[in-house]
């Protein structure tokens, strides 16, 4: 089954989200205060549903994202419960958070993330 990739292109208030089912990686940039979250992350949350339902290849997250508002958080835990249940059946995923060094504040959230996850979660910081 062939699952149509997403490509939404960021904007002041939201992250650039692209997906890539070949690959089997979803990637976000940006910052994440949208008006209407589940407007945003309602199809990322379809998209990996329906990706995790097809096959079993791996998937990856690949993160960049600067500031996520309390929504914006409930709906990365929600991708995340998705990615615990699909580990859980032995399917491979992993998330890599790549944050500013000089922006503790987005490691710490990620770590927070991190402690809820028994999958691979890797943080790492960036200097560009």
């Amino acid at each position: 089954m062939i699952i149509d990739d997403l490509c939404i292109p960021g904007t002041q208030s939201t992250p650039d989200i692209r997906t890539d089912g070949a690959a089997g990686r979803i990637f976000m940039q940006g910052d994440s205060y949208p008006e209407n979250t589940l407007e945003l992350f309602g199809p990322v949350i379809s998209w990996v549903e329906r990706y995790l339902e097809t096959g079993d290849r791996p998937l990856t997250l690949e993160l960049r994202l600067i500031y996520l508002n309390t929504s914006s958080i409930k709906a990365m835990m929600d991708i995340f419960d998705l990615l615990e249940v699909a580990h859980g059946k032995s399917r491979i995923v992993a998330v890599t958070w790549y944050y500013d060094s000089r922006n503790e504040r987005v490691a710490e959230l990620a770590g927070e993330f991190r402690e809820d996850c028994s999958f691979p979660f890797d943080i790492q910081p960036r200097n560009d």
